[in-house]
């Protein structure tokens, strides 16, 4: 696939991936179906291969999940002609995508730190510690039921309840615990 891309085609990538950053609530992964739409659909820079070839080979290296950003831009620079457009399209997105949330979380956690004892900052805080509790459950729910659980599956509901409580209530380390669910899936209990 070759394209041709002027330095406004850049400012407007880089433009496009600056907004995503704000956007991407729970990482750059979140914010993949409007890559998808912008590089594939509305731009054509990209294949629906390259695209999908980019998550997954990023998800599979050791790293950041973020890694599939820089591949997006990496093969949009190389279907622009080669290695040295390859790095521009790689700085452009992955500086689009890391510069604005970056520093949006570093004031905000500065502001947050000089402000704690505010009572709206402490609210902020309580209210947000179930949202998070909420979210670590779904986590866990999904990594321990591989979405295939039901309310009968009361092995998988226990062994989660107890995991929770001693964790929440013992001072056993993590690793132990996951040490444990391991050797019981192996066995075949679980």
């Amino acid at each position: 696939m070759n394209i041709t891309l002027g330095i406004g085609d850049w400012l407007s990538l880089l433009a496009h991936y600056l907004l995503l950053s704000l956007l991407s609530i729970g990482g750059a992964i979140t914010a993949a179906p409007d890559m998808h739409r912008y590089l594939i659909d509305e731009r054509h820079w990209l294949s629906d291969p390259q695209f999908s070839a980019s998550i997954a080979i990023a998800q599979a290296a050791p790293g950041p999940n973020v890694l599939f950003v820089a591949l997006l831009g990496w093969n949009i620079g190389l279907n622009a002609g080669g290695l040295p457009t390859a790095v521009v399209g790689m700085t452009v997105t992955l500086l689009g995508i890391l510069v604005p949330s970056t520093l949006l979380t570093f004031f905000a956690t500065r502001w947050g730190r000089r402000n704690r004892d505010v009572a709206v900052v402490r609210a902020f805080k309580q209210g947000m510690a179930p949202v998070v509790i909420a979210l670590l459950v779904a986590t866990g729910w999904l990594l321990v039921a591989g979405g295939r659980a039901s309310p009968t599956d009361w092995p998988l509901w226990l062994l989660a309840t107890v995991s929770a409580v001693i964790v929440w209530r013992t001072r056993v380390h993590l690793l132990w615990l996951l040490s444990a669910g391991a050797l019981l899936g192996w066995i075949g209990w679980l």
